[in-house]
């Protein structure tokens, strides 16, 4: 921030930049945590300062993170029209593009589809997964570029998660074990192996969800023991069990400390 300050021209658009990026790992941390106002504050300032610094992509990737933010404080709506809105700041795709661009360009509709599937709003779905298809046509594979692990194998992940979040069962379980996630960074394997488990919950397939998120933990613990989609999905199996003990799901609620 001093830097931002004491630096003109282009050493000042450059820390204007790399602040901006730094306001969105704290908005990420900080929507994990659950401190959503002080996400909404980070992921504000971020933008501010993208906008500031004439920086399409990383301007983009910021509009992602108050789409977040957003989200975690249940303002579902809101981050709809966000990014509904956002082909008029930023332009929309052109085959010249920068591979950065489209990337945080796609994986921006993609956290505008979860929103959109959160505000039950099917139409809106659709045309966010269908802009972000062709994001992910355009990079034609998998990439991490600005951390953000996007290309065709995370639009098919969210594919399955928004059929989740409307509640369309049989599609998530159709599209999820047919998702091959070992492409992207071990966050996002894991994250599609809970979806995939809650949704083999949905209809009562315990052994087959539980058997996921066990593959899961032994992949990522920590990530597993503390994700409030294992540990609501465990907590409901244990509540819910009612013949003989289940020695693995019993000492897995243990390590979640759902037992």
């Amino acid at each position: 921030m001093y830097a931002v300050d004491q630096y003109d021209g282009a050493d000042k658009r450059r820390c204007q930049r790399l602040l901006a990026l730094t306001y969105q790992a704290s908005t990420g941390v900080l929507t994990k945590i659950g401190e959503t106002d002080l996400a909404c504050i980070a992921a504000q300032r971020g933008y501010d300062l993208a906008e500031q610094a004439d920086e399409p992509v990383v301007l983009t990737s910021l509009i992602r993170s108050v789409c977040h933010a957003l989200l975690s404080a249940g303002r579902h709506s809101d981050a709809v029209s966000l990014i509904d809105n956002t082909p008029a700041t930023i332009g929309t795709l052109e085959s010249t593009s920068s591979r950065a661009f489209v990337s945080v360009y796609g994986t921006m509709y993609l956290t505008g589809a979860m929103a959109a599937a959160r505000a039950d709003d099917q139409a809106m779905t659709t045309e966010f997964l269908r802009q972000a298809e062709l994001a992910a046509q355009q990079l034609r594979r998998d990439d991490n570029l600005l951390w953000n692990a996007f290309g065709p194998t995370n639009v098919a992940i969210h594919r399955v998660a928004t059929a989740m979040e409307l509640g369309n069962v049989p599609l998530a379980l159709d599209l999820g074990p047919r998702v091959d996630p070992s492409p992207l960074p071990v966050e996002r394997q894991v994250r599609h192996r809970l979806e995939v488990a809650r949704a083999y919950s949905a209809r009562n397939h315990r052994d087959d969800a539980l058997r996921l998120i066990l593959d899961a933990e032994q992949v990522a613990p920590e990530q597993v023991r503390h994700h409030s989609l294992s540990r609501d999905l465990v907590l409901t199996w244990i509540r819910r069990n009612r013949g003989p003990r289940d020695e693995q799901l019993a000492y897995l609620a243990e390590r979640l400390n759902v037992a």
